[in-house]
């Protein structure tokens, strides 16, 4: 797997390709990324800003973190949820 861009180049890219008058591809060459690559940081920043619909960063460490403690609270309040993996049936 490709090593992960650090984020202040990524918002730099981004900052540079929405200034710029030129085609996305010509930016990515100039940064050293895809042209997929810089539309998906673009997309993402599009989102954060609220301009786009989607899930924010925020919001998805928020999911997490609650994720996190029901599961927390289930193991100590000792709840077991009645969920079956597909295909494990038993009684016959």
């Amino acid at each position: 797997m490709p090593k992960a861009f650090p984020t202040e180049f990524r918002d730099e890219v981004v900052r540079v390709a929405r200034r710029r008058g030129q085609p996305l591809r010509q930016t990515a060459k100039d940064f050293g990324v895809s042209e997929s690559c810089l539309n998906r940081w673009l997309a993402l920043d599009e989102i954060e800003s609220g301009d786009r619909p989607g899930v924010s960063k925020a919001e998805a460490a928020e999911t997490r973190e609650l994720k996190k403690r029901n599961k927390s609270q289930e193991s100590e309040s000792g709840i077991q949820l009645p969920w079956k993996p597909f295909g494990t049936r038993t009684g016959r």
